[in-house]
């Protein structure tokens, strides 16, 4: 026959005649439910212990989660654009001075078998666009002008916001396409034949406005007028300052090898190849590294909230002396007291990285949609800091649960 005691006591058993101590026991439920009752006699203390930890939590997951969004933001928009643009530019010759391609560099590299499509823009550097004729030619806005050619659109994979691009009748008229800040900074808002813009002492009717072109970043400043047209009346000598390439996607390092001998074959080593994509890869590259300088404060916050947890549970066991010695008196161990005090620790830094994984979670999704990335979180992000979360709370807890226990049933209850 027996009897069971209450969790925390020695219960006598009677078993053949004998009678056996028995080992009290604190079931995990209890366990729970005493540290989740030590945590609601102070509220307010443990929000502000859990914020802290859900503040490190939050930044770790929201720089881990904004920065994988941002990759596969650049992922996507690689895949639409395609990597496999390459760009040509003159160097500097042996003397260091400026050099120039041929004037049929275009078509030498457009008979490479693998060449998909070649297309050329030319920088006039002595013409500059004005909103209007009574503007200082001094104040240029920085907006370069450039002879095009009139499949560039389709090469370096740009899009129209407004109007239409050059094609082969208007290249030979006083007409221009604008980027996206070249436009801004002329004033112009959309195409229409009756915008007009000052370009190298004439008027030219702004037939196009351009969207960001991100493998060719140039051409946001630029205002883009006909070849035919640049040579006719804007002393265009006629040789380019940029060849875009396309390739096929196998055969982008095959091509690229020899782009600078087919572009000038007299001087290869008076032409610059490279491609545009990686130096978006280049700048991803650079997030990475300021993600793992973000990531250090993000551990730094969280150290500092197992430090407001740590000061949470000390303070918690000088105010409940008097709990610990009278459970100690009814029969609990230095074991119950240790473990409960180191539940209460682990429940609290839980809830504070739940918390801040849910609001990294919120923050990422919702800067991701604001800049149109794809809301990209890893499990491993979350799932670490939880796990980081219950290691910092256990070692938070460890010197106050091994102070609580150590109390004597006398020394607690006489505890002013």
């Amino acid at each position: 026959m027996s009897t069971v005691g209450t969790p925390g006591t020695t219960t006598p058993l009677m078993k053949e005649g004998a009678a056996i101590s028995a080992p009290s026991r604190l079931l995990p439920r209890d366990l729970i439910r005493v540290g989740a009752a030590g945590l609601r006699t102070r509220p307010l203390r443990v929000f502000l212990s859990a914020l802290g930890i859900a503040i490190g939590i939050a930044a770790m997951v929201c720089v881990v989660g904004i920065a994988s969004s941002s990759r596969e933001g650049l992922n996507r928009q690689l895949a639409a654009l395609g990597t496999n643009l390459l760009r040509v530019a003159p160097g500097q010759t042996i003397d260091g001075e400026q050099s120039h391609l041929p004037a049929d560099s275009v078509a030498m590299i457009g008979r490479i078998p693998p060449v998909t499509s070649a297309t050329a823009t030319a920088a006039l550097p002595d013409v500059h666009a004005y909103r209007n004729d009574r503007v200082p030619s001094i104040e240029t806005g920085n907006v370069g002008v450039y002879a095009a050619r009139t499949d560039l659109l389709d090469t370096v994979g740009a899009r129209l916001a407004s109007g239409a691009f050059l094609n082969e009748a208007t290249a030979q008229y006083p007409v221009v396409v604008l980027g996206v800040n070249a436009a801004a900074r002329l004033g112009v808002t959309v195409a229409s034949p009756d915008t007009r813009v000052w370009l190298g002492g004439q008027w030219f009717t702004v037939v196009g406005v351009l969207h960001p072109v991100p493998l060719a970043p140039e051409l946001d400043f630029a205002a883009l007028v006909g070849w035919p047209e640049a040579v006719s009346h804007l002393q265009f000598d006629g040789y380019p300052t940029t060849v875009y390439t396309r390739t096929r996607e196998d055969a982008v390092l095959a091509v690229q090898a020899i782009l600078a001998a087919t572009a000038n074959p007299e001087h290869p080593n008076e032409v610059r190849v490279s491609r545009p994509s990686d130096a978006l890869t280049a700048k991803q590259a650079a997030d990475t590294t300021l993600t793992a300088l973000l990531l250090g404060l993000g551990a730094v916050a969280l150290l500092v909230g197992g430090v407001g947890v740590a000061n949470t549970m000390v303070i918690s066991v000088l105010e409940r002396r008097p709990e610990i010695g009278l459970r100690r008196s009814l029969g609990a161990t230095r074991g119950h007291i240790r473990v409960q005090f180191l539940a209460e620790s682990l429940l609290l830094s839980a809830l504070g990285g739940l918390g801040g994984a849910l609001l990294g979670i919120t923050v990422t999704a919702g800067y991701a949609a604001y800049q149109d990335w794809p809301a990209v979180v890893p499990l491993w992000a979350t799932v670490g800091g939880m796990t980081a979360t219950l290691v910092i709370g256990g070692g938070a807890g460890i010197y106050p649960a091994w102070r609580a226990a150590r109390l004597s049933p006398t020394e607690a209850l006489t505890a002013p």
